[in-house]
């Protein structure tokens, strides 16, 4: 009965943020707190749970790249990005979105998904604002950039941490299986969005011939602050870059590399903190904890049993599953909670396997599967609601069904060729 109820307020809440109907804040910390008050939940398990309730790595992650975007963007240096971005595209709509794509693509597999857009983000707003030209389609393709982009290695999307956590995966195991497919489904991508986003283009030569007037050197307010800024980002970066030796989580990299700028720019603690994205943050908070109750209440434990009895032994169909049904559920859970949920489920999978090639083949398929379904939806990743967040801060409000109608067409068309990558890799 729990997990009917739980599967209730989850879709009833799904629906609400869907259609926007009323704000998705409000219906998260209603969805959570109904899964915690009718028991669906424990209290301590939501706080204090490492694998159901807030993901406090996250939500620590967040606000302290936040904190550290706040006070970059006082420099001027976004303003400069965009400048610079705009005169070398030359206003061309086209031009401009592959430019903003491969630099966000080209980042995501080495600082995580979520950082890129946090950095790439208000400089496209900027340029945008310089173009008198719609900021969302850019957005868009920015986030699903970022989404296929950061598959390609172990740190570049939360996912692939926790897949290779659990399968004893390499950082050189991902880049020898994974960023083979990324590269060639990143090119199609690039290919597509001429059709994807082709009738969103909107060129105005007077607003160019201004841009193309100004010098970006100029917008840079303050280089000394410029610099400090600089040298500690490229400290965090490093640290995230060194999670695997170091063993020390992102989220307290982020958390110290925010502290540090604030000294070095000697910032308003006050001032700082109103520059955090405190609705997205909540948001995460409620959207853990209601598919924290979906876990606690078996729903997603019974789906992946359901699938293997299904599967039997027929690997090729197990791959094939995960895959898709990645893509799927991913799409709707949130693909962090999702593949932490699921992964012990494809461990069970894979250790039946007689063949070690085969089961190995089952976590990339997994994988694939997971990071492409990111796309799916506006809050099947977190980079898609930390977007969505900075869109909305920004007056550039970009809808659930406006993003959501292009992830699915991207996901679909990614997770195809992901599949049929692994048939021919590894079934062939």
């Amino acid at each position: 009965m729990s997990a009917f109820a739980a599967l209730a307020i989850f879709l009833v809440a799904f629906f609400f943020i869907a259609t926007e109907k009323a704000d998705k804040v409000k219906v998260v910390l209603i969805a959570a707190g109904l899964m915690a008050v009718l028991g669906l939940i424990p209290g301590a398990h939501v706080f204090y749970s490492e694998h159901e309730g807030i993901d406090w790595n996250v939500i620590f992650l967040l606000f302290g790249m936040m904190v550290i975007v706040g006070i970059i963007k006082r420099t001027g240096v976004f303003d400069y990005l965009a400048i610079w971005a705009a005169k070398k595209s030359r206003g061309r709509p086209y031009r401009l979105m592959v430019m903003l794509m491969a630099i966000t693509a080209i980042a995501s597999p080495v600082l995580d998904n979520v950082t890129t857009i946090m950095l790439v983000a208000p400089v496209t707003i900027v340029v945008c604002n310089r173009l008198r030209i719609p900021a969302q389609p850019y957005l868009i393709a920015e986030v699903l950039a970022s989404n296929i982009g950061g598959a390609a290695t172990l740190i570049g999307d939360p996912p692939n941490i926790i897949i290779g956590s659990r399968a004893g995966l390499t950082f050189n195991d991902f880049l020898v299986h994974m960023a083979p497919i990324v590269l060639i489904v990143f090119a199609v991508f690039v290919l597509f969005t001429r059709v994807l986003f082709g009738r969103s283009f909107q060129y105005h030569p007077e607003h160019v011939a201004e841009v193309m007037a100004l010098e970006e050197r100029r917008a840079i307010t303050d280089p000394r602050l410029l610099v400090r800024c600089l040298v500690v980002l490229g400290l965090v970066i490093v640290g995230f870059g060194l999670h695997a030796i170091v063993h020390i989580d992102p989220s307290i990299v982020a958390l110290v590399g925010a502290g540090v700028m604030m000294l070095v720019a000697r910032a308003d603690v006050s001032e700082v903190m109103n520059e955090v994205e405190w609705p997205t943050l909540v948001f995460f908070m409620g959207l853990f904890v209601m598919v924290a109750g979906l876990v606690h209440t078996g729903v997603i434990a019974a789906i992946g049993t359901w699938a293997v009895d299904v599967l039997g032994d027929d690997y090729f169909l197990a791959a094939t599953a995960l895959v898709f049904g990645s893509s799927v559920l991913g799409a709707f859970f949130d693909n962090i909670p999702y593949v932490a949920t699921t992964a012990p489920i494809v461990e069970g999978v894979v250790a039946a396997a007689a063949d070690p090639q085969t089961g190995q083949a089952l976590w990339w398929a997994f994988a694939l599967g997971a990071d492409f379904g990111g796309n799916g939806t506006a809050v099947a990743a977190s980079a898609n609601v930390v977007a969505l967040g900075i869109a909305a801060r920004n007056g550039h409000k970009i809808t659930f069904w406006q993003f959501t109608r292009y992830g699915i067409v991207v996901t679909v068309l990614s997770s195809l060729m992901a599949w049929i990558y692994v048939w021919l890799r590894y079934f062939t």
